[in-house]
């Protein structure tokens, strides 16, 4: 069965408990917040962001539902590929915003430019273009 309606990626990240700054997102990468649910001491609960076109969430840690933060984890739990029209720029914003490299940008004989770096939530991220 074929279904009709178009696809898109929206991934969720899991943030610790307690947290209620999440401009990192904005200064590092434009991200605009779409809506936000708060707990009651206004941290947050799940957040919605958008960066250009693609949309991602951001959801307060869960121990008893299996779900942590890289913080808690102490490791990735994933890796998030974004797509940019200048990796070098990008990659500067974000260490700005207090990312930390992880590789530096460098470009690959498969057309790409990418490097990596760790938000301050502990998530790896990506930063790619084709070159």
């Amino acid at each position: 069965m074929s279904n009709s309606l178009p696809a898109t990626f929206a991934p969720s990240l899991i943030i610790g408990k307690g947290i209620t700054d999440i401009s990192f997102y904005e200064k590092a990468f434009g991200a605009v917040e779409l809506r936000r649910w708060t707990n009651d001491d206004d941290s947050i609960h799940v957040a919605e962001l958008s960066i250009g076109d693609a949309k991602f969430h951001l959801h307060e840690e869960n121990i008893k539902a299996g779900t942590f933060s890289p913080l808690t984890a102490k490791g990735v739990t994933a890796v998030i590929g974004l797509m940019v029209a200048d990796v070098d720029t990008t990659m500067k914003q974000a260490v700005e915003a207090g990312a930390k490299v992880i590789s530096a940008a460098k470009s690959y004989d498969y057309g790409y430019r990418q490097g990596d770096i760790l938000d301050i939530f502990g998530h790896h991220w990506m930063i790619e273009m084709v070159i």
